[in-house]
């Protein structure tokens, strides 16, 4: 699952059957989160905040803001310590490097060095994801400010992420319970 999740958005519709049983429910669970997210009332008013600055990149924005204020609310919603889960992680997508796609698998030490999970939960960290995602987007300017918009409504920011995430993980408690099937 875990591996699924996070290769989910490096791969096609058609390249899905390619890979186990395992790893596709993590891909399919991933895309229903991503559906789910997308639709969720709360989201759609960060995300509407974030569009005049924004663009038609305000969703991403928030995605990033999202994963910045679960590092640092981690301790709510996990009695795990960050640091040891994301040596977890780091160690299962190691040992199943060689099936990530090249566009990430080959990324993977990088990732690993820089300490990427953690450091999204830091401003430095936040910069530097837009500044990357910046070099691959049509429409960079769009990205400028992004971590000004996160400081100038935190509090705003931060109550909408933990009004959303506890639903997000009961949705998720219930998608893995139930047979899994493509997102609408």
């Amino acid at each position: 699952m875990l591996i699924g999740n996070f290769i989910a958005d490096f791969i096609r519709n058609r390249e899905v059957p390619n890979y186990s049983v395992g790893i596709q429910h993590g891909i399919i669970l991933h895309r229903k989160i991503d559906y789910y997210t997308d639709n969720h009332p709360v989201v759609r008013q960060g995300t509407h905040r974030l569009r005049v600055n924004h663009g038609k990149y305000a969703p991403v924005v928030l995605d990033v803001l999202f994963d910045y204020l679960l590092a640092n609310n981690w301790e709510k919603y996990s009695d795990e310590p960050i640091a040891d889960y994301t040596k977890k992680v780091y160690r299962i997508l190691s040992k199943h490097q060689a099936i990530l796609p090249p566009k990430i698998g080959n990324r993977l030490p990088e990732m690993i060095a820089d300490n990427w999970l953690i450091k999204y939960g830091w401003d430095d960290g936040l910069r530097y994801v837009f500044e990357r995602m910046k070099r691959r987007v049509s429409q960079p300017l769009l990205l400028n400010n992004a971590v000004e918009s996160l400081k100038a409504d935190y509090d705003l920011f931060e109550k909408e992420f933990n009004t959303f995430f506890p639903e997000v993980i009961a949705y998720v408690e219930r998608e893995i319970l139930m047979p899994i099937e493509n997102p609408k």
